[in-house]
């Protein structure tokens, strides 16, 4: 028997007799009414669309039900030699959609805007093997950051519409970091902004997506909270932004006078400039390496 979470809830996979795992199901309209009687699992599996994503074990995809669009995704577990890979080097691996489920959760309590899950399952005792899936609503009509702000270099914006961002985007991460809640893949490209209506200095509104690496704990151990944020600021680095922006982005984070920001965090500092240029000099490699397009 399923055991059904409550809109709002974040369940928490429990043994079942015999050394098995009850299955976790969470359905809102229109899969709670298309799937009723059926086995979601399988439904999901069924479910096809436009490809955005197929590696190790994870399948993502968009299609569309009833005119509205969905992004699908589903895990099938990554085997028990991709989990002690990442075990040997120190990296959590990702076992399914519950990553991404309950940091959606977390963040919709602290009123971070993120993708609005409609349905979520998973099952199996087996972690390399655990079947799971996650179904969002498509968050359109968007534009990822990275792509809205990539002429800023020579074409500049509004100085108002930039500071803005800069100040919701340092709001939207320090929130997030404080929740206990680390992205790990914290760059530009996974906030959307919101063309409807359309964007000014006054009316923004930014969703973060893509939290499948996510992790949620009572506190951000140090590491992570400056790993998310060296991406975010390597992510910017070609955007135009200013020395004032960067200090600007500093205040509004930390939440505290900049003199004592730039007193205490200053090994946090100093690890930004390093990653930066580390980062860098990585993705240059790669581009002569393999083009443009790896």
């Amino acid at each position: 028997m399923a055991e059904r979470a409550r809109p709002g809830d974040v369940p928490v996979v429990t043994a079942g007799n015999g050394g098995s795992w009850r299955q976790q199901l969470w359905l809102q309209p229109p899969f709670a009414g298309l799937w009723a009687g059926q086995d979601a699992f399988a439904a999901v599996d069924a479910l096809d669309g436009e490809v955005f994503r197929q590696r190790d074990g994870r399948r993502t995809f968009r299609c569309e039900i009833g005119g509205r669009g969905y992004f699908v995704k589903i895990h099938h577990g990554i085997g028990w030699g991709e989990i002690v890979k990442n075990l040997l080097v120190g990296r959590a691996p990702i076992l399914g959609a519950g990553n991404e489920w309950q940091a959606i959760h977390r963040l919709t309590a602290i009123g971070i805007d993120t993708m609005r899950a409609v349905a979520f399952g998973q099952r199996g005792w087996n972690p390399a093997r655990r079947h799971s899936f996650l179904i969002t609503e498509e968050l359109a009509p968007t534009i990822s950051l990275e792509d809205f702000c990539r002429e800023w270099g020579h074409q500049p914006p509004p100085a108002a519409l930039k500071h803005a961002l800069i100040r919701r985007v340092a709001d939207m991460a320090g929130r997030m970091h404080r929740a206990g809640v680390n992205h790990r893949d914290f760059y530009l490209c996974h906030f959307l902004l919101h063309l409807e209506p359309q964007p000014t200095a006054q009316n923004l509104k930014l969703s973060l997506i893509d939290l499948h690496r996510a992790q949620s704990r009572t506190q951000v151990p140090r590491r992570w909270r400056d790993k998310d944020l060296a991406g975010l600021y390597f992510s910017a680095l070609g955007i135009g932004l200013t020395q004032r922006d960067f200090l600007r982005f500093l205040r509004v984070y930390f939440a505290r006078p900049l003199r004592a920001i730039l007193r205490e965090e200053a090994p946090l500092l100093r690890h930004l400039a390093q990653e930066g240029r580390r980062l860098q000099a990585k993705y240059a490699r790669k581009n002569r390496e393999f083009g443009e397009d790896w």
